[in-house]
């Protein structure tokens, strides 16, 4: 399990949330738990309000369907919670960061 491994989501919101997107670093790989990320469904999410595609909730898209990073839902969760292995957004690891870095960034005040 490895940095933006994308997961499917086994909870109750997979309908909407199908997937989960692994952000905690291979550091803390002997923890029990991962932070990880929802990935919402593109469709899920209410009109036109801004957010898709916004520095904090890019766009991606898994197995060929378009989620949103929702990093204000982040939450950790249990090794045998996740679900399976579907995909890395390794290649888009600088965009997720620069996501949480938004979220969590205390220059703006």
């Amino acid at each position: 399990m490895a940095q933006f491994d994308v997961h499917r989501n086994k909870g109750p919101l997979k309908e909407s949330i199908p997937f989960v997107v692994v952000v905690q670093s291979s550091l803390f790989d002997r923890y029990r738990r991962r932070m990880v990320v929802p990935l919402v469904l593109r469709s899920a999410l209410p009109g036109k309000t801004g957010t898709a595609g916004s520095r904090m909730n890019p766009v991606f898209e898994v197995e060929g369907i378009p989620v949103v990073l929702h990093p204000l839902d982040m939450v950790s969760v249990a090794l045998d919670q996740l679900g399976v292995l579907v995909a890395s957004l390794s290649d888009q690891g600088q965009t997720i960061a620069d996501a949480l870095d938004e979220l969590l960034t205390r220059s703006w005040g």
